[in-house]
């Protein structure tokens, strides 16, 4: 009996037949409801007070722009919640979104958000292409040793 090898062919085929295959990939609103839905999270620009997470711009008494990142709106730790660079806030918003949380976002066209998304999907992905892997073998299939 011939051997059955795993390639990574083969895996991109029964990828195609999941959410995370070639074609949706490069759909940002695919993306974003693949990932919200895995986690059970949500995200909107509707202020709403009763939201898990929020993530949004303030302006300093003196004119800066600083980054809010808080659970609770109205109890705002400086030190912790108060970012004064943006460069962090996808971190937030992605431990945020596997914490499955409603979140509220300021502005949704802000670039830290695709790239959480974006991020989230790329470890879902490859969870997914793991566990395909993983069925594989279970299936007798073999991992090629070149």
């Amino acid at each position: 009996m011939a051997k059955k090898y795993i390639t990574p062919e083969l895996i991109e085929k029964l990828l195609d037949k999941t959410e995370y295959n070639e074609k949706d990939s490069h759909d940002e609103d695919h993306i974003k409801k693949v990932v919200l839905d895995y986690y059970h999270a949500e995200i909107t620009d509707e202020w709403n007070t009763s939201a898990d997470f929020h993530i949004y711009e303030e302006t300093t008494a003196d004119g800066y722009s600083v980054y809010v990142c808080a659970h609770d709106d109205r109890n705002i730790n400086v030190a912790e919640n108060v970012h004064y660079y943006d460069g962090e806030l996808s971190q937030e918003l992605k431990q945020a979104i596997i914490d499955g949380c409603a979140i509220y976002v300021g502005d949704m066209e802000e670039y830290f958000i695709d790239e959480a998304i974006r991020e989230l999907y790329m470890v879902l992905a490859e969870r997914k292409w793991e566990e395909i892997t993983d069925d594989l073998l279970d299936k007798g299939y073999e991992n090629r040793e070149d």
